[in-house]
C-alpha cells in the first residue's frame, strides 16, 4: 500500500495532544541549525505529506512550528531542523540522542502532489527554506519516474550557512536532479556561483509549463516571481511556503492570519495566484 493510501486509511492522531518522539540522531549542521531524526515512541509512524508541518515542544518551555525535513516515503523515522533563535528553540537544540521531544501533527496543507506529477519541477530554496522543501525534494527523487525534468536552486548568504552537506554532495553528482547553488558572499574556498539566487536563472532554460515551488526569506519571493513572470510561468503554477508565520498551528491564536487566510489551516503551502494580492504575506 502506498504512503498516501496509508495516510488516508490510518486513524489520525488528536492534533491537540502531543506525542512523545525519541531523538535517534542529533547533529549540529551550522552555527545555528541542528538536524534531528525522530522516531515515535508509541510505535505509530508519523504519516504526512511533503510541505506539512508539526508543532515541536519541550515541556516547561513551550512549542514551535517546524516543517518536516524528510519525505513520507521513508516511514520509520522523520527529520526536522531547528534554528536556535529563542527560548523554545534553545531548549530543543540543547537535546541530544536518546532524549525525548513532543510533537503534534501533521498540520496544514502541503505541496499539491497531484498537480506536480507529470510536469517539469523547479524548486527555489533560500537559506533555511531548504528544510521544508527537502521533504519534497527527496519525495521526488524517491519517485523520480512520476515527474519530468527536475531542477533545484539553493542559495545562502555564505558557504558556512549551507545545510545538508551530504545531500548537496549527492545532488551535485546526480543525474536525477539539475542542481544549482549560489552564495551571496564567497570565501577563499568557494568555487561556485556568487550572487543572489535569481542569478541562477541565467544558467538554465525554464519551460513556461514548469511547476515552481518557492521557499525562503520574504525578500526573495518578489524577485523570483519577477523572473518567472518574465519566463511566462503562470502564477497558477507557482506554489509558495509561508510556514514562518505560524505559531499555534490550529487556527486559534490568530498569529498567522493574513486577511481571510490562516497560514496554519489554509497553508502553509499556497498557490501564489490565490495570495498574490496579500502584500503582508511577503514582508
Amino acid at each position: 500500500m502506498s504512503t498516501e493510501a496509508q495516510s488516508a486509511t490510518a486513524p489520525q492522531p488528536n492534533i491537540f495532544m502531543p506525542r512523545a518522539a525519541e531523538i535517534v540522531r542529533a547533529k549540529q549542521i551550522t552555527a545555528t541549525e541542528k538536524h534531528f531524526t525522530l522516531k515515535m515512541k508509541d510505535g505509530r509512524p508519523m504519516t504526512f505529506e511533503p510541505g506539512q508541518m508539526l508543532e515541536v515542544s519541550v515541556f516547561g518551555f513551550g512549542e514551535i512550528p517546524i516543517g518536516y525535513a524528510s519525505p513520507p516515503t521513508r516511514t520509520q523515522t522523520f527529520d526536522i531542523v531547528v534554528r536556535k533563535v529563542g527560548r523554545v528553540s534553545g531548549a530543543i537544540t540543547a537535546l541530544e540522542e536518546g532524549q525525548t521531544l513532543y510533537v503534534r501533527g501533521p498540520l496544514g496543507h502541503g505541496f499539491p502532489l497531484d498537480k506536480l506529477r507529470g510536469h517539469d519541477i523547479l524548486i527555489v530554496a533560500g537559506g533555511i527554506g531548504l528544510c521544508p522543501t527537502r521533504s519534497l525534494i527527496l519525495y521526488i527523487l524517491d519517485r523520480r519516474s512520476e515527474f519530468k525534468k527536475f531542477t533545484l536552486f539553493f542559495g545562502v548568504k555564505t558557504p558556512q550557512e549551507q545545510l545538508f552537506l551530504d545531500d548537496l554532495a549527492l545532488w551535485r553528482k546526480s543525474t536525477d536532479v539539475a542542481y544549482y547553488e549560489t552564495v551571496d558572499r564567497a570565501d577563499a574556498n568557494w568555487k561556485g556561483n556568487v550572487g543572489v539566487i535569481t542569478t541562477l536563472f541565467k544558467k538554465v532554460s525554464v519551460d513556461p509549463g514548469t511547476r515552481v515551488v518557492i521557499c525562503g526569506p520574504p525578500i526573495m519571493y518578489k524577485f523570483v516571481i519577477a523572473e518567472l513572470d518574465g519566463i511566462g510561468v503562470p502564477r497558477t503554477n507557482i506554489y509558495v511556503d509561508l510556514e514562518r508565520r505560524m505559531k499555534c498551528g490550529v487556527g486559534k491564536c490568530g498569529h498567522c492570519q493574513i486577511n481571510d487566510k490562516y497560514v496554519c489551516l489554509d497553508g502553509p503551502v499556497f498557490c501564489f495566484k490565490d495570495i498574490e494580492n496579500l502584500e503582508e504575506a511577503f514582508r
